[in-house]
């Protein structure tokens, strides 16, 4: 058996972080991704009684994303040393989308790395930022 006997994939369908406050991370995903909210709630596979998600959506390209409540939730800030998570990329078209990217978080006041250019043996370029809970975010283009 090899890799490509896997069975077929249409990419990643959405992104669910589970978040301190869902309504600060509603307003700041829209903003700076462009999102628009669902008019529907999605309870939480498993924790139906006590967690449950708001739904953002990308008009554009369709990818969602689940802010997820748990009445239940361990407190502290995102760390991606701990086992789960390390960040999350959203690729871009092209290098020149990144100076706009980083233009954008500027502008809305997000902290961010500002264009990395790795040349490696795949270049790439990134830029890094971080969500209202810490979890690292990423904007990615290879060259």
């Amino acid at each position: 058996m090899s890799h490509s006997d896997a069975p077929p994939t249409t990419g990643i369908h959405h992104f669910s972080p589970t978040v301190s406050d869902v309504e600060a991370s509603d307003d700041w995903y829209s903003r700076v991704f462009g999102l628009e909210r669902l008019p529907t709630v999605a309870p939480h596979h498993g924790d139906e009684e006590g967690g449950y998600a708001v739904l953002l959506i990308d008009p554009r390209t369709g990818f969602l994303i689940g802010l997820h409540h748990h009445t239940a939730v361990v407190a502290g800030s995102f760390d991606e040393r701990r086992v789960g998570l390390d960040h999350i990329a959203w690729g871009v078209p092209q290098r020149s989308d990144l100076d706009a990217w980083a233009a954008w978080l500027s502008e809305l006041g997000v902290p961010h790395s500002g264009v990395i250019d790795k040349d490696s043996a795949r270049p790439y370029s990134v830029v890094v930022f971080r969500d209202p809970d810490n979890i690292q975010l990423e904007l990615f283009h290879r060259s």
